[in-house]
């Protein structure tokens, strides 16, 4: 009887004695096992309710194929306990060997219990991505999917905190909140959204602070087509790279580049209609009418002009006068994976028919072309922006000796190499160098003898730094710059930018 007593000890170890199978089997095989006593007693004890505890089970919700892998899991450490009266009597087997052989069985048990928890949470995080919508990043900056007909909210956005050193005047060093964008945008079907972003910049918005609370974007974008889309209200004007895509992790350096913040005076925005379009032959196509800039708002005794000369009056949907509206249209085409090649192009009048206004016929136009292209590890970019505005030579007179008449031409360029030199899981380190040629005042119109307007120097600026990320949309930026005219403006950048 020793071996009896080792089985169901055995029989204890392992939990058998909830173990279930179908009543009139267990039953029949019991009554043949009557020779052996000890295992039929307590085979006999233990197996009482046996099916109606597997009913109760199942009207518990249990997964079927669960309690079906107990059972058998179960049976089969019975079989080994049943060898356990049997190999003892042969003398085939001692029961330490049937003890290391159940330890080896029961370890693979454990091995392929945990196996069947990953592939249970596995599947059950699958579900639940596919219940979640997906989301990309801006333009459009709010993209979720919702299931046809059903209404889905979303809450998005980017922000910077920068810190700027001068290298001959450290005393004009400063860290700022540069911008903080909250967007909400909201999809009232599969063909209907809307799309809103908010932006503060340097941290504090009042009427005795330098700061600034603005709308970026306010529009309504209808599905058309698989191929068409439409939208009105107050969104970016697709120009050059940085104006629909200017979130902190999408470019490189801490602050933007000059050729599209002076030239192109990003963000462009105004409040119009517009179209977006794709072709077969992967082109994107943009046309469209909006509001456009008010030349009345010229301040000729300020240097905003000759920061950004369009950036000083454009209206940015804020009581925009609406006279005369600006046509734009844009082309990029991304048929060759990593590689974008386009331009773009927005004119119109900008007088705005202001009663006395020197210069009601004055039109401004401004184009650009682009490209981007990464192959491998580098990421390659190289843009030209030109602007004219034209006549405006009778304003120019009325405002003779001041420091900013307005400008009859104003151009760009830059080009940007940049090397994800390391990269694991989520963090990237990506140097980066910047050579850009910007002039905000390259011509005026002809004036009278004696009040010509000499064009303004053409600058120069190299950059040169890193932007190392903790995650594709955490990153952490350090450059140094470097400018060829005015060499009281080299510094030092360091910066924080995310989106969401």
């Amino acid at each position: 009887m020793a071996g009896n007593t080792g089985a169901l000890a055995l029989l204890d170890r392992f939990g058998i004695g909830s173990f279930s199978l179908l009543d009139p089997p267990v039953d029949q095989w019991l009554q043949g096992m009557a020779a052996i006593p000890p295992l039929f007693h307590i085979v006999r004890k233990q197996n009482h309710g046996g099916c109606a505890a597997w009913r109760s089970d199942i009207s518990r919700h249990r997964p079927v194929r669960l309690i079906i892998a107990e059972a058998v899991t179960r049976c089969t450490f019975l079989s080994l306990a049943i060898a356990g009266f049997l190999l003892p009597a042969t003398g085939h087997a001692t029961e330490a060997d049937l003890l290391q052989r159940i330890d080896k069985m029961g370890l693979e048990l454990e091995q392929l219990k945990a196996q069947l928890k990953q592939m249970q949470e596995d599947k059950a995080r699958e579900s639940k991505a596919k219940e979640q919508p997906t989301q990309t990043l801006p333009p459009p900056a709010y993209t979720a999917a919702p299931a046809p007909g059903d209404a889905q909210t979303s809450v998005f956005g980017y922000g910077e905190i920068n810190y700027n050193r001068p290298r001959r005047n450290t005393a004009q060093a400063q860290a700022d909140v540069r911008r903080a964008v909250i967007g909400i945008g909201h999809r009232f079907n599969e063909k209907t959204e809307f799309i809103s972003e908010f932006e503060w910049e340097h941290a504090i918005a009042s009427a005795t602070d330098r700061g600034e609370a603005a709308v970026e974007q306010l529009y309504i974008s209808h599905h058309l087509t698989d191929s068409l889309d439409v939208k009105a209200g107050l969104f970016l004007i697709p120009l050059g790279i940085l104006n629909e895509r200017h979130e902190p992790p999408t470019f490189y350096g801490v602050e933007r580049n000059f050729v599209e913040t002076a030239i192109i005076p990003s963000t462009l925005r105004e409040i119009g209609v517009g179209l977006r379009g794709t072709t077969a032959d992967f082109l994107q196509w943009d046309v469209g009418v909006t509001t456009g800039p008010d030349l009345s708002k010229w301040d000729a005794a300020s240097a905003d002009g000759r920061e950004s000369p369009l950036g000083s009056i454009h209206q940015e949907g804020q009581l925009a006068k609406a006279k005369d509206f600006q046509l734009y249209g844009a082309v990029n085409y991304r048929g060759i994976p990593g590689f974008l090649a386009g331009g773009g192009l927005t004119t119109g009048k900008i007088g705005q028919g202001q009663p006395g206004f020197a210069a009601n016929n004055a039109r401004a136009t401004l184009w650009d072309l682009h490209t981007n292209w990464k192959p491998g590890s580098w990421d390659l970019t190289a843009l030209y922006a030109r602007g004219s505005l034209s006549n405006t030579a009778d304003f120019n007179l009325t405002v003779a000796g001041q420091p900013t008449p307005i400008p009859k031409e104003f151009w760009g360029w830059y080009t940007q190499a940049a090397y994800r030199m390391w990269s694991q899981g989520d963090y990237s380190f990506s140097p980066f160098v910047r050579y850009e040629r910007f002039n905000t005042a390259a011509k005026y119109e002809a004036l009278p003898a004696g009040l010509g307007i000499d064009p303004a120097p053409t600058e120069s600026v190299t950059t040169v730094g890193a932007n190392f990320k903790v995650h594709p949309n955490v990153v952490f930026k350090a450059d140094y710059q470097k400018f060829k005219v005015d060499d009281t403006r080299d510094r030092f950048d360091l910066g924080i930018g995310f989106l969401f």
